[in-house]
């Protein structure tokens, strides 16, 4: 059975650094596509809850959403079968639960706390 578990979300300061990762098991990493998503705090509208943030694709071309563009980057671990998501350079509109998901979504592991204070 497919699981993806997360690990490496806390709380820092602004401008601090934090990885998550996401250790699969039941399929390849390197078999499916692999995203990051998050979601802030509060009630967001309808359909934008949870925020698409990373990809990487099998072929290993990565994908970011603009506000994460130079400060993040997604990387997986083929060997050790797990992604990873480091995170420089910390806003405090970071802040949000972020949930690894993979092969068109099918896949998701549980959220991970990220609180960037000021």
């Amino acid at each position: 059975q497919a699981q993806l578990v997360a690990s490496g979300g806390g709380s820092v300061q602004a401008g601090e650094s934090l990885k998550l990762s996401c250790l699969a098991s039941g399929f390849n990493v390197s078999s499916c596509g692999m995203y990051w998503y998050r979601e802030p705090p509060g009630r967001q509208p309808p359909g934008q809850e949870r925020v698409w943030v990373s990809t990487v694709t099998t072929d290993g071309v990565t994908t970011y959403t603009e506000s994460v563009k130079g400060r993040f980057t997604i990387s997986r671990d083929n060997v050790k079968n797990t992604l990873h998501l480091q995170m420089n350079n910390l806003k405090t509109e970071d802040t949000a639960v972020y949930y690894c998901e993979a092969c068109g979504r099918v896949y998701a592991g549980q959220g991970i706390q990220v609180t960037v204070s000021s």
